[in-house]
């Protein structure tokens, strides 16, 4: 059985997810199955971190976050972040202290979510965003293919104009294979930013034989539009003893 971390190959050094329908999930899923000391951390406003993570937490202004974290049991791994004055959420660290705190805080890998999505299932990003640490390892791209085959709209799609705008669909038309695949290939969209950190794209949700064969479609158009990826992993994360459901490689 494949593991999600194995078939993203992110083991080690800074890890990012960016896009929508299920960054949380990837970077909760892969502190899951790493056998070694990671963190958890984000650069965007996120939800408090699950209790069932065998990890310890950390939740301190920014210019403290570094001094606390490196306190921490140095054989147990940790989510951290910084306070937020929403209920059941926390505000993201800076890029640079993640950088800083992976570099001196022996962790195997930081798993960073670096993007919002207001829970949307598929986005394309405003010019500042996402908000990458700096020499990020590794990029992961996440979509749901619950999008592909849905009219766009603000009902699935975060950033709706800016969708349009890379995918060449409309408002209101469907949001073919193709289109999903431009988006993930494109450097405005998923790549946006990525610089020459290894790329690593996620369709989630394909929890079904028909879902399965539209993100197959779509990662295959996403293959052959760009030379940046050669593979686009899809999984079902409510599944997490067996969330990879294929590896598709064109």
């Amino acid at each position: 059985m494949t593991t999600l971390i194995d078939a993203l190959q992110a083991h080690e050094g800074i890890v990012c997810t960016v896009g929508a329908g299920g960054k949380k999930s990837v970077l909760y899923q892969l502190a899951r199955e790493h056998p070694g000391r990671v963190a958890l951390t984000a650069t965007v406003h996120t939800t408090e971190f699950p209790a069932e993570l065998d990890v310890d937490t950390v939740i301190g202004e920014d210019r403290d976050l570094q001094a606390r974290v490196l306190a921490a049991d140095p054989a147990r791994s940790v989510a951290y972040a910084c306070p937020s004055s929403k209920p059941g959420r926390h505000a993201g660290a800076s890029p640079g202290t993640i950088r800083s705190i992976h570099d001196a805080g022996g962790f195997a890998a930081t798993f960073v979510k670096a993007d919002g999505a207001r829970m949307r299932w598929i986005k394309a990003p405003e010019a500042d965003e996402p908000m990458l640490v700096p020499g990020a390892d590794t990029v992961i791209p996440v979509l749901s293919a619950r999008a592909i085959g849905e009219p766009l709209s603000e009902r699935v799609a975060h950033r709706i104009d800016r969708v349009a705008e890379v995918t060449g669909i409309a408002p209101g038309e469907l949001l073919t294979p193709e289109a999903v695949g431009r988006l993930l290939a494109s450097e405005h969209g998923a790549l946006q930013h990525a610089g020459r950190a290894r790329v690593a794209p996620v369709i989630n949700m394909v929890d079904n034989e028909i879902k399965e064969e539209l993100a197959r479609a779509a990662a295959r158009a996403a293959i052959a539009m760009t030379s940046r990826f050669d593979c686009v992993v899809l999984c079902c994360l409510r599944r997490p003893e067996r969330p990879v459901v294929a590896v598709v490689t064109g």
